[in-house]
């Protein structure tokens, strides 16, 4: 893909994994309203349908699977953004609830998180604005005993995330080149899709240097 001088969505090509839930067809469809390619990922064909129907580019494959996501990363060529939409929700019952059935449960999203972030990080620091954003909680700032096993796997990712952050910035200063790559992350106490949606579709408006490891509360 030519290099962007612009700062709108528009033409970029962004990958949405683990898409299939209202979140991800709220993004995917303001996302291409915005002119820009996606690439939405899933491992269901049935549940990717409507997703292919907003006008998606939808791809089976495993967000969690680094194997799925270096594979997909190879197949698609130049990329400007990457968001992992994997999540749920499972908790209460106060400590004694927390069980390890349940954080099993919630481990995907911190999985999505490092598979797709370690699979296209060469495609986003080639990129001349590249973005990769994920969707953490509120909860991590504030955790509660009866949300211990979410807010455990959030704070990791958004740890994870931080230290994509770092690697830009490493990367531009050895090289150097200016920052153009940026990881952010974005917290919710109750995820508005259409929220998320409108930022995700702005990650082009501020420059790599001012969006690198910073965190945005969608409320």
């Amino acid at each position: 893909m030519a290099e962007h001088t612009d700062s709108t969505a528009s033409t970029r090509t962004v990958v949405l994994a683990g898409a299939t839930s209202a979140a991800g067809l709220a993004t995917a469809r303001a996302l291409i309203a915005a002119n820009a390619r996606v690439i939405a990922t899933g491992r269901s064909v049935e549940r990717l349908q409507e997703l292919a129907d907003a006008g998606a580019q939808i791809e089976i494959a495993d967000a969690t699977s680094f194997e799925d996501m270096t594979a997909l990363a190879s197949r698609i060529g130049p990329v400007d953004a990457v968001v992992p939409l994997v999540g749920g929700w499972r908790g209460g019952g106060g400590l004694a609830g927390q069980s390890d059935e349940d954080f099993a449960a919630l481990l995907p999203a911190l999985h999505a998180v490092r598979a797709t972030s370690r699979a296209f990080d060469d495609a986003l620091r080639a990129s001349d604005a590249g973005r990769f954003a994920i969707v953490s909680s509120t909860s991590v700032a504030r955790p509660l005993a009866g949300g211990a096993n979410y807010a455990a796997v959030k704070a990791a990712s958004e740890a994870w995330t931080r230290a994509v952050a770092q690697g830009y910035a490493k990367a531009a200063r050895e090289s150097g080149e200016r920052l153009r790559a940026a990881a952010v992350v974005f917290r919710a106490k109750a995820l508005d899709p259409e929220a998320l949606a409108a930022r995700i579709v702005a990650l082009w408006a501020e420059d790599a240097a001012e969006l690198n490891d910073r965190v945005f509360d969608l409320d």
